[in-house]
């Protein structure tokens, strides 16, 4: 059926978004294809949804491909299965809860392991009833603190999440790479240009995790690689390549120094390397000390010192995942002044051991180094302060901040960075969901069999705008033909009686080969249509214009910029094996 842009409900839009930072924000609200009703809440109108439909359906076929079942839960979830897993606690403030009118606790589905894991337990009892896959393309809600890019980072969105169950790990192994493959191949499909990185399972649990990051400037991911050996991991999952421990013997005991005015690192490699201690001293021999406090989900707030080389910061990102399920909060004014022993700028790794304050180090701080850091007293440090000599830390943590030029983990050359916007996601889970809910069947020997899981998840709403970041050019968007709304925008250019019947015959035809077609047949000027064409971002253009009278019309290839001329009685022709001809 042909859709006639005089009755398709849309309205283009000549300036960007107010609020817009990103291209595929501005450019997917300007071309109509979405309406933002709220912060990180949109509508998906005609056009969006076509794309967002077709998104669907090549997920659908891969996850059907390697024997996947569709099912659909509700979004809203009772409290009671979260409880069991202790996830109700564990998600703090990123979900929506909300209570009936009973007074009975609900949330708005962040995500379904609970409900996969109980439906199976309640439906099947034999291990010949698996390995068993089953999925759902689903609406999930994360109350983000800060929405923000459009669809890429949203409080609604539309998730494929798909859960293997095995009565052993070798199937939950050929479970993870079937999906692992399967990914791969819904992403070529799609045109989207990616990576395979590393990463933290989270609150999601498990062992085995890898993150699939759509390559991208504006992407709030941060993942490194190693291009002489292909290592690739996001940041939180980077492990720190950790020295060897240096004997300590002879080296001379430390000496305490007063610093005067030196709160920061820079004000005490200043004074440091004006004190005449006989070397130069830069920011990396300087220990940093940051101080949090830690609440596990259900305890009490806890202090926590994290221990830096001082030329680095901690990074958010990696502290939080490895302080996972914890949520944490840096200490303030108020609560340093509950603690006098603290002295802001000036804690060192001895008073905090002494006054029984965990104390976690970066892997880089190892026995025999010797540092300058804190002496816990205003405006004094200690100079030769040794680890394993003079202070022992409670253990490592990874928070120091990764950077280019870092040593790969694998030992194979050295780090640089880039940045991408997570569109896929695979866990091994194992057993954590499973145990929680004594998930078991009958094994073949007739006793009791704990099931394994996989997890799997795909961010279906947010590839269309992350195909819309990597397909598009200063005019519009420029869709792959596997999610165009439309294979073929016919443009009337002309306002000859002639050329518009042939135009709309043309569409008819075009139609009538199997391709889906936009007709542009409103009133407006040539100029206008043009435009609209260029923004809308159709993979092919046909313009029937003043070429018409001369047996022609114009064949655009909105993803090269390449036009053509091509005669009108061979056109349906011509335009069927461009659509249908693969692109290099």
């Amino acid at each position: 059926m042909i859709t006639r842009m005089s009755e398709l409900f849309l309205r283009t839009l000549r300036d960007d978004p107010a609020d817009a930072e990103v291209p595929s924000h501005k450019l997917l609200i300007r071309a109509g294809y979405v309406r933002p009703v709220a912060p990180g809440l949109y509508s998906w109108l005609p056009l969006g949804l076509r794309v967002l439909r077709k998104i669907e359906s090549v997920v659908r076929s891969e996850m059907n491909a390697i024997g996947g079942q569709e099912i659909l839960f509700p979004a809203l979830l009772p409290r009671g299965p979260y409880e069991t897993s202790n996830r109700w606690t564990e998600y703090g403030d990123g979900v929506f809860r909300l209570k009936d009118r009973r007074g009975n606790d609900y949330m708005l589905g962040p995500t379904h392991e609970e409900f996969f894991t109980l439906t199976v337990k309640g439906e099947y009892s034999s291990y010949k009833d698996f390995p068993l896959r089953l999925y759902q393309i689903q609406t999930k809600y994360r109350d983000e603190a800060r929405p923000r890019a459009g669809i890429l980072r949203g409080r609604e969105f539309i998730m494929k999440d798909s859960y293997s169950f095995d009565v052993d790990d070798e199937g939950l192994e050929n479970a993870y790479y079937a999906h692992r493959d399967a990914y791969q191949r819904i992403f070529e499909r799609l045109a989207v240009r990616y990576v395979i990185v590393s990463a933290v399972s989270g609150a999601m649990g498990g062992s085995a995790s890898e993150e699939f990051l759509a390559e991208s400037d504006v992407g709030e991911d941060t993942y490194v690689r190693c291009p002489e050996s292909g290592y690739a991991a996001n940041v939180e999952a980077v492990i720190t390549a950790r020295p060897d421990s240096i004997p300590f013997d002879g080296l001379p005991e430390p000496v305490e120094y007063d610093t005067g005015d030196t709160p920061t690192i820079a004000t005490l490699v200043e004074w440091a390397n004006g004190a005449g201690l006989g070397r130069d001293v830069t920011a990396a021999d300087t220990l940093k000390n940051v101080l949090l406090k830690v609440r596990q989900p259900g305890g009490e707030w806890e202090l926590l010192a994290v221990g830096v080389p001082g030329d680095r910061d901690v990074d958010d990102k990696r502290l939080g995942a490895a302080l996972e399920p914890a949520e944490y909060s840096m200490l303030d004014d108020a609560d340093f002044a509950k603690y006098p022993f603290l002295v802001k700028g000036y804690i060192g790794p001895k008073g905090l051991l002494a006054n029984g304050v965990r104390y976690l180090v970066d892997p880089r701080i190892v026995d025999g180094t010797s540092w300058i850091t804190g002496a816990d007293k205003p405006g004094r440090h200690v100079v030769g302060l040794v680890a394993g000599r003079d202070f022992t830390p409670d253990g490592t943590i990874e928070a120091a901040e990764v950077r280019e030029g870092d040593p790969s983990p694998d030992g194979a050359g050295t780090l640089v960075a880039a940045r991408g916007i997570e569109i896929g996601h695979v866990f091994q889970l194992g057993r954590k969901y499973t145990d929680a809910f004594t998930a078991d069947v009958l094994g073949e020997d007739g006793k009791p069999v704990r099931l394994t899981m996989g997890s799997y998840g795909v961010g279906v709403s947010r590839l269309a705008a992350v195909i819309a970041e990597q397909h598009h050019d200063e005019l519009g968007l420029r869709w792959p033909s596997s999610v165009a709304p439309f294979d073929v925008h016919v443009v009337i250019a002309n306002k000859d009686a002639d050329a518009r019947t042939g135009a709309t015959q043309l569409a008819a035809d075009l139609d009538g080969r199997g391709l889906e077609v936009l007709l542009d047949d409103r009133k407006s000027s040539p100029g206008v249509k043009f435009k609209d064409a260029e923004l809308l971002g159709v993979p092919w253009i046909v313009v029937v214009g003043r070429g018409w009278a001369d047996g022609v019309v114009e064949l655009r290839d909105r993803f090269t910029g390449d036009k053509r001329e091509v005669p009108v009685d061979a056109a349906v022709g011509d335009i069927v094996a461009a659509v249908t001809a693969p692109r290099g």
